[in-house]
């Protein structure tokens, strides 16, 4: 299983969230900035349903795969605040 963790971080001049190193949306406060960060972490381990996905790669190949609702990543928030 993978693992995702979630660091708030002051951002653009608020606060954010980063996901390996990509940033949300800046918020005003760190509080809003903690919440959103929870809320999304919760959203990313909820299951969803399996179901076939298509994709095309570098080289042209087209490749069909079952994605499974239930392979959902642990994760957790981090807040150095």
């Amino acid at each position: 299983m993978s693992h995702v963790t979630y660091k708030i971080v002051q951002h653009d001049g608020g606060w954010a969230y980063t996901v390996d190193g990509v940033f949300s949306e800046s918020f005003a406060s760190h509080a809003a900035a903690l919440a959103a960060a929870r809320r999304a972490a919760e959203e990313q381990r909820t299951p969803g349903r399996t179901e076939l996905i298509e994709y095309e790669t570098a080289d042209g190949k087209w490749h069909t795969e079952t994605a499974s609702g239930a392979d959902r990543p642990d994760t957790d928030v981090e807040d150095s605040a």
